[in-house]
């Protein structure tokens, strides 16, 4: 067996004793499988539900911010933006905390799965965006905040949330080949799903038929 054996000791003899790398990795998988939960929170679905119906039956059918927006308000597109938000950094930090860098990263991808693809709710989420941007914050400001700032200048200058979505995305794997270079292949894997979940918008953007936000 390749793990070490560690003991706890105490001055009557030891207390504890157990696999401290068997015992990490456990703990590591745990934690990223449990970031994967926190990704199938759903602000959208469970506030939609107080209301009497599902968000995903409503709109544009994703539960997210925008769609929130459209449908319920202000208040509500709020609320769930902040709580998808949090859901990022909460992911993260806790992959930090418990197993370092590497695993904060595959916590990142695994809130973001979780979140897209939520197993509680048959599998249909969000799209993933304001849950990447808590994820960037939480990985690396910078990268955070520029993508946003690239994010919110699109949607402003084509109307389309869906377009600076995707062009926030998508600049991720450069901001972090200069800026976090260990992140560069989890940031490609959380761009495909972000863009693999708005293939429909990025159709109708193609053809010009994607709707504007009035903002």
């Amino acid at each position: 067996m390749d793990s070490a054996l560690s003991v706890i000791g105490g001055a009557d003899g030891p207390t504890s004793v157990f696999l401290a790398a068997g015992g990490n990795q456990l703990l590591s998988g745990l934690v990223i499988v449990i970031a994967y939960f926190i990704g199938n929170i759903s602000p959208a679905i469970l506030i939609s539900k107080t209301k009497g119906t599902d968000i995903r039956q409503a709109g544009s059918g994703n539960a997210g911010t925008t769609n929130m927006l459209r449908i319920y308000g202000k208040k509500a597109a709020a609320a769930t933006l902040m709580i998808d938000l949090l859901k990022g950094v909460v992911a993260v930090s806790l992959g930090a905390a418990v197993g370092g860098p590497y695993v904060s990263f595959l916590c990142a991808d695994a809130v973001i799965l979780g979140h897209i693809w939520p197993v509680l709710y048959g599998f249909r989420g969000g799209k993933g965006v304001a849950t990447g941007l808590g994820v960037l914050l939480a990985v690396s400001p910078a990268i955070g905040l520029i993508a946003a700032m690239l994010a919110l200048s699109v949607i402003g200058w084509t109307k389309r949330v869906s377009a600076g979505s995707m062009a926030g995305a998508g600049v991720v794997p450069f901001l972090a080949y200069w800026i976090k270079p260990a992140f560069v292949p989890y940031g490609i894997f959380m761009v495909f799903m972000i863009v693999v979940k708005h293939r429909g918008n990025l159709k109708r953007l193609l053809k010009g038929e994607e709707p504007k936000m009035k903002l």
